[in-house]
């Protein structure tokens, strides 16, 4: 397994409130670990929470006497939802502060995912782009209920709007995912500063057409900027090299 990952400001943010984090090595029980976070809230209250959230996630999975990957991971995402809500009542400017997670292990043969919020996972082999996860925000819910399309949905006023975040309430709703892998198969985290601004099809054809991970990475940020950049873009890339 070989990993890549990269954040970049973007060129109208002042500031970058997304984290990301990667590991091809064991963090505690778990063989590797992926996770890109995506805050919200003021300046410092976002760049705050997704840092204070992979910092926990991190911590939580390396010390965790839990068995099972999915078990590791969903006592990790309540512990890091408890410790951006303690660090939104330390201050009044961190009050409402959040964060997306969206996290991943490469197991074996087997992918398993955690969400919460609009982050996504995308898996993509020779022939084609999945989206693994479900984006919890408003304009996903309207389409899902068939109120608006596809289409509608990259530009609708409330694109921003999202239905869950870690800090939100005092226990967090996370789905979780797992998928079959096959060998060079790649594995894409990601925060809505790349999906609102390159379609699925192009992040698919930059990923198949550069060889290496780190080549990929640099062009999906790339081509986000190109289109506009209006927010942070955070990019992790995972590649099965065996089984």
């Amino acid at each position: 397994m070989e990993t890549y990952c990269q954040t970049d400001v973007g060129l109208k943010r002042n500031s970058n409130q997304d984290f990301v984090y990667a590991s091809d090595q064991k963090v505690g029980r778990l063989p590797s670990l992926l996770i890109v976070a995506d805050g919200m809230g003021g300046h410092a209250a976002g760049d705050l929470a997704s840092r204070v959230c992979v910092e926990t996630v991190v911590s939580s999975i390396e010390g965790s006497g839990k068995t099972g990957t999915i078990p590791i991971l969903a006592e990790a995402v309540q512990k890091a939802n408890q410790a951006v809500l303690k660090k939104a009542a330390e201050k009044p400017e961190y009050e409402g502060m959040g964060t997306t997670i969206v996290a991943a292990v490469i197991e074996g043969n087997t992918l398993y995912v955690a969400n919460v919020g609009d982050s996504r996972l995308y898996l993509i082999d020779d022939d084609r782009i999945d989206q693994i996860t479900l984006d919890h925000s408003l304009v996903a819910e309207m389409v899902r209920s068939g109120r608006i399309s596809p289409e509608q949905m990259r530009n609708h006023p409330e694109k921003n709007i999202i239905t869950r975040a870690v800090g939100g309430e005092e226990n967090v709703e996370a789905d979780f995912f797992d998928v079959g892998l096959q060998k060079g198969d790649v594995v894409l985290l990601c925060s809505d500063g790349l999906t609102n601004m390159v379609e699925d099809e192009q992040i698919f054809r930059i990923v198949r057409r550069e060889k290496t991970l780190r080549d990929a990475g640099q062009k999906l940020i790339s081509a986000a900027n190109s289109a506009g950049g209006r927010d942070n873009i955070s990019v992790v890339l995972a590649r099965l090299t065996d089984l």
